[in-house]
């Protein structure tokens, strides 16, 4: 079920968007060649416990996951881009690290995602991760009344197929609210002035994220860890959204902390 928000609930969402912001800064700039993913998970678990937040991902158990997630941040490094579940490893020079977090504070649940580089950044990673902003903003900009779910999902894919990238859609963004995923899916390709009509209240997590050279994915014996099935690596950017009369409000924005 779709469900609207009134602009008091939006407001009474934005504590959530600030820590989710918040939390993303600091672990992206304590995060490092030499950072372990455990420690990573670690570090977001007190963060979480010092807010008086909940994780939406420790009890996190979809029909698509083997078990319940059991830590509170995805780690994907490399190959990998969607549900990195964290273990043992230390980053390493020029890995490609995609953080995705989520957190209900005071019921109301926030959703961002960032991709960056630890160390030495090869040309083609920058670019990747690159164009999934440009998706996501270009996403942001057709997330207004009036519009359709077709056009945000047309406007990222105008981004990706121009810089010449394929597209995954079993994955994509969704509603968020009370939960962390509900309706509608927000795929990352679709037909302009198609689907679910966009109104004010409606509040979406926008979430492009494409792989360097092909659009089909594995998954991992973790049971949830997402990789490319050729190898080639992956990045991720993500956004909570409400769509309002006056514009799309980013929940999860963290400009105003002087990082995209």
């Amino acid at each position: 079920m779709i469900e609207l928000r009134t602009p008091a609930e939006i407001e009474a969402m934005r504590p959530a968007g600030r820590f989710v912001a918040e939390t993303l800064a600091t672990l992206r700039d304590e995060t490092r060649v030499g950072t372990n993913l455990l420690s990573i998970d670690r570090r977001a678990h007190d963060m979480i416990r010092r807010a008086g937040a909940t994780s939406c991902y420790i009890d996190y158990h979809p029909s698509f996951g083997a078990s319940p997630f059991g830590k509170v941040i995805c780690t994907s490094v490399n190959d990998a881009v969607l549900h990195g579940l964290p273990h043992d490893y230390v980053l390493a020079d020029g890995d490609l690290v995609t953080l995705d977090f989520a957190v209900s504070i005071d019921g109301w649940v926030a959703d961002s995602a960032v991709s960056f580089i630890v160390g030495t950044p090869r040309d083609e990673d920058l670019a990747l991760i690159d164009t999934t902003e440009r998706a996501l903003d270009a996403a942001i900009g057709a997330a207004v009344v009036g519009n359709r779910v077709g056009d945000i999902s047309h406007a990222v894919a105008e981004v990706a197929h121009g810089d010449g990238y394929r597209i995954n859609t079993d994955f994509g963004g969704h509603g968020v609210g009370r939960e962390m995923h509900g309706d509608p899916h927000v795929p990352n390709d679709g037909k302009p002035g198609r689907g679910y009509p966009l109104r004010p209240g409606l509040v979406v997590a926008l979430e492009p994220w494409f792989l360097q050279s092909t659009d089909k994915l594995i998954t991992d014996p973790d049971g949830w860890t997402l990789r490319s099935v050729d190898g080639s690596r992956g990045a991720h950017a993500e956004h909570t959204v409400a769509i309002t009369d006056a514009g799309p409000i980013i929940l999860t924005d963290r400009s105003w902390l002087g990082v995209h």
